[in-house]
């Protein structure tokens, strides 16, 4: 539990992930996080995605505040799989992190 405590401190001063990969997961499991409809965009018969994500330049719609600087997701509690998936430092983390100028963790 401490590891997830430290991981959310860190992710709420950056960000970065959700504002860089485009969040797809299987359909039914909007539903089953309790996300509302308006955080969600259908792409196909199998997947949404985080409404912001599918973009040229994506940025989840669950977020709020500034990148890199202070952010938080206003739906972290039900925040789909890719969403927890993503860890400080890993490959994903590094890469939307360099995207946005900012340092390796």
């Amino acid at each position: 539990m401490a590891n997830e405590i430290d991981n959310t401190s860190v992710c709420q001063s950056c960000g970065a992930c959700c504002a860089y990969f485009r969040v797809s997961f299987y359909f039914a499991e909007a539903e089953a996080n309790a996300l509302p409809e308006t955080l969600t965009e259908r792409i196909n018969d199998r997947y949404s995605c985080m409404a912001g994500t599918n973009e040229n330049n994506p940025r989840c719609h669950a977020l709020s505040g500034t990148v890199g600087e202070a952010v938080t997701c206003t739906v972290y509690p039900q925040r789909t799989s890719p969403c927890r998936e993503v860890q400080p430092g890993d490959a994903q983390c590094l890469k939307a992190r360099a995207k946005h100028g900012l340092p390796a963790l």
